[in-house]
């Protein structure tokens, strides 16, 4: 994945407004699933821009309602904690129309989690191999599950545990690797145009 700041492709999210496509026309929520590192944030970021939407970066609402940081919230309370946490804060902003949302990497593991993603909106698994989580995220000091003596091999295992739950709820899957940013926000927007899911929150435009 390269060039974060590469313009995303407008033409294509133009042709979805007008085609009246149900998860865009409708404002049907569109959630993005993947592993710490798959881009996530910088993915979500481009795609709500290209279609206009609201972006929310799941960690960031969680440390905003919390006033503190994640690692800290592990230090304090714990990954069970944490998690407990992650899953009211997804649970109230997953019910909201119009908008991107980057869920946490290990949001899946929570069956409540995995139920309102693929019942509430349109679930997109952006996957990556283990060594390109490993070079995106070995400079990232606010990842408290890596702070492992080999975070290459804790990253190996956090993939083998959740993969299979990404899968099980994705509509859409994107491999990121080396594909730059505006191209894979378009990739998702061509997908887009192919889905026909119900809306699952009441505030949908039928």
């Amino acid at each position: 994945m390269t060039d974060p700041h590469q313009p995303a492709d407008a033409t294509a999210a133009d042709r979805i407004a007008q085609s009246g496509s149900s998860a865009c026309a409708s404002g049907q929520p569109i959630f993005l699933v993947g592993m710490m590192g798959s881009g996530k944030t910088t993915i979500g970021r481009g795609l709500a821009r290209t279609l206009q939407r609201e972006f929310i970066d799941l960690d960031h609402e969680l440390e905003s309602r919390c006033g503190v940081r994640i690692p800290v919230i592990f230090e304090i309370e714990g990954e069970q904690g944490f998690r407990k946490r992650e899953c009211q804060v997804l649970d109230a902003c997953s019910r909201r129309p119009n908008i991107v949302m980057a869920t946490g990497g290990g949001a899946v593991l929570s069956a409540e989690n995995r139920r309102a993603l693929r019942e509430r909106g349109i679930v997109v698994y952006l996957r990556a191999t283990v060594e390109e989580l490993f070079r995106r995220t070995s400079r990232d000091r606010n990842r408290p599950l890596l702070a492992t003596a080999d975070p290459r091999a804790t990253l190996r295992d956090l993939l083998g545990q959740r993969e299979a739950l990404y899968g099980e709820i994705a509509d859409i899957v994107i491999d990121t690797g080396a594909t730059s940013v505006a191209q894979i926000v378009a990739q998702v927007i061509q997908r887009l145009d192919g889905i026909n899911k119900p809306c699952g929150i009441p505030s949908c435009t039928p």
